[in-house]
């Protein structure tokens, strides 16, 4: 156990020459870990800006910079002569959500730790790491409101105290408050606004096809604020 550790730990290797089976145990490393990074990205992505060619990055992201890390090896001259190759190369893309920006960092680090054929920390890293993504995305850790949303419609009159709308917004919402009511023109018809909690977001099509069923209700439109999406 103790001279696995060592081998994957890169004690034995760390300072000699790169062989031909140590380069090729390196990048399939890191392509292993780089696809595990992209599996827990995919399975735990939220959003609209999920991007297949970003995910494909992740895995090749972590191969590219196992094979520098091989090329570099010990010379600190082809070091500085890389880096001033990567200095010519202009990234134009603009990544705007942060959570992308650890992923793609997390990558780099994995090719790095695999390049330097230091295996243990690649993989112990990369389960780590994958394992935090899975936890915070189970947990919604940081969620200010699970479900918080909006909902726009159009009524033929006013929300009387006897008006059904109030308890059906008491069924699929945990809370609900009126933001505002626009008078239309003289056919009586007003505008209404709420700010809805809404208790679980897989029956939003259930509420807004009860919604249309009330009589005089018509335009509705639900947008989750979280999910950043409209229906």
């Amino acid at each position: 156990m103790e001279q696995l550790w060592h081998f994957l730990d890169g004690g034995a290797a760390r300072n000699s020459i790169f062989t031909p089976e140590s380069i090729i145990l390196s990048l399939l490393v890191s392509f292993v870990l780089g696809h595990l990074l992209a599996w827990v990205y995919y399975a735990t992505h939220s959003g609209l800006s999920y991007s297949r060619s970003f995910v494909q990055s992740l895995i090749l992201m972590a191969v590219v910079v196992s094979l520098v890390m091989v090329v570099i090896g010990n010379s600190i001259i082809t070091a500085f002569g890389l880096m001033g190759a990567l200095a010519l190369v202009r990234f134009r893309n603009v990544i705007k959500d942060t959570r992308d920006v650890v992923f793609v960092f997390c990558a780099v680090v994995i090719g790095m730790a695999a390049g330097s054929q230091r295996y243990a920390v690649a993989i112990v890293g990369t389960v780590a790491l994958c394992a935090i993504a899975i936890y915070l995305h189970v947990s919604t850790f940081g969620s200010h409101c699970s479900h918080n949303a909006y909902l726009r419609f159009r009524l033929v009159g006013f929300v009387a105290a006897d008006h059904p709308l109030p308890a059906l917004l008491k069924r699929f919402c945990g809370a609900f408050a009126l933001i505002s009511v626009q008078d239309g023109d003289l056919s009586g018809i007003a505008e209404y606004a709420y700010q809805l909690t809404l208790r679980d977001s897989s029956r939003n099509e259930q509420l807004i096809a009860e919604l249309r069923q009330l009589g005089g209700i018509s335009d509705v439109s639900l947008t989750a604020q979280e999910e950043l999406l409209e229906v």
